[in-house]
């Protein structure tokens, strides 16, 4: 029965969450059930300082349903929903740069009618 549950709990968790407009940071983490698979997911918002600031927060609301993950790096996201482009570029100190291929594929599976590009230039 816990194997069930810990993947329901994984499957209830967002693949993105990021604010609705501005330019700010996020990361790429991947979240893992006990024992089982894991999946990534895209995390961004302005009032970050830094990138382990969202890290952490959402380090401790998988916790809280039972999950760990890792952080797989970070990066920046210009977001412009009155143009309907998302894009993802530059790196975190901290965590190194994410895979923005990966995280493209994300936000392009939730922002279907948006043209989402990325760049490995930029900080």
């Amino acid at each position: 029965a816990m194997a069930a549950t810990a993947a329901e709990a994984l499957s209830r968790v967002a693949d993105v969450e990021i604010d609705g407009d501005g330019v700010f940071k996020y990361v790429l983490v991947r979240v893992r059930a006990a024992g089982g698979p894991g999946k990534d997911v895209v995390r961004g918002h302005g009032w970050a300082e830094y990138h382990a600031d969202i890290y952490e927060q959402t380090a401790q609301e998988l916790a809280q349903q039972g999950l760990s993950c890792e952080c797989l790096g970070g990066g920046r996201l210009s977001h412009c929903p009155q143009e309907r482009k998302i894009h993802v570029y530059g790196y975190s100190v901290g965590f190194g740069r994410a895979d923005h291929s990966v995280t493209v594929e994300k936000l392009r599976a939730k922002y279907l009618d948006y043209e989402v590009t990325w760049a490995d230039e930029g900080y």
